[in-house]
């Protein structure tokens, strides 16, 4: 059987190779080829060659797991893994040449359902960083191979906390007035664009903490088990799995305090 670490070794390999190209199509120029749910939210034609590109590589290796991608969708395998993937996270930092984009792979055992699933492997790779996070279920969590930890707790009044904001207007107005109530209780507020890379910068202590409602599996997959393998709680609320509802990743205690805020009338 395919241990834990082998199928990060895949990974870290496939994410490597795929970010080489979006840096190199970025150089280029990027141009969007379509949108979603709506005007802001774009996928580029890089997106769509990144995520083809990932297929293929997973399909050479290991053709009887399954797929999960935000741009290609879902293709059942028989082996029980499933590769959960987001080729360009941060699609319009990309976009507007903003160095915070990633390529995100992970490989979750089970259904492709973040309440369900135990991630196994998970990389995200920054090219335009050459920032490389990865880890593997039991083995601890790295940047470019060096072991990673989050910040220490700290009081919430002294975090940095990490958000991000959807693509329909009138989510983000909502999103927006929950910061209006947040914002004195923090250090700080940073919203950066990619999930992956906020999960990230929890397990290396650059934020305290990180929150978000609305996020879809592939934006979490992987830079979640990052942060967990850290030593960060990644969560819904009360403790439930993460979800597309809402996911927090913090130190435990850190995460608590956020979570309590955040439960608030009005929040």
């Amino acid at each position: 059987m395919t241990t834990p670490s082998e199928l990060l070794e895949l990974a870290t390999r496939i994410a490597v190779t795929t970010g080489d190209l979006i840096a190199r199509r970025r150089a280029e120029g990027v141009r969007v080829a379509a949108s979603k749910s709506s005007l802001e939210d774009v996928v580029t034609d890089a997106d769509r060659e990144a995520e083809t590109l990932i297929r293929s590589l997973i399909a050479e290796a290991r053709p009887e797991d399954g797929f999960l991608g935000e741009e290609s969708g879902a293709e059942a395998g028989t082996s029980g893994l499933t590769w959960v993937v987001d080729p360009i996270d941060g699609t319009v930092n990309y976009l507007y040449g903003i160095r915070q984009y990633a390529v995100s792979i992970a490989v979750v055992e089970g259904e492709p359902e973040p309440e369900t699933w135990r991630a196994l492997a998970g990389v995200v790779v920054n090219p335009a960083a050459d920032e490389v996070f990865a880890a593997s279920v039991g083995g601890g969590a790295t940047l470019n191979g060096l072991p990673i930890r989050v910040a220490p707790p700290v009081d919430l009044s002294q975090a940095l906390v990490g958000t991000g904001f959807g693509y329909l207007a009138e989510r983000r107005v909502e999103q927006a007035k929950v910061l209006v109530g947040l914002v004195a209780q923090v250090r700080d507020i940073r919203r950066q664009g990619s999930a992956a890379l906020d999960l990230c910068a929890v397990a290396t202590g650059r934020l305290n903490a990180y929150f978000e409602r609305g996020l879809k599996p592939w934006d979490h997959a992987a830079g979640g088990l990052i942060a967990a393998e850290a030593g960060a709680r990644v969560s819904g609320r009360g403790g439930a799995s993460a979800s597309s509802e809402f996911l927090v990743a913090a130190e435990p205690s850190v995460a608590a305090a956020l979570e309590s805020v955040l439960d608030e009338p009005g929040n």
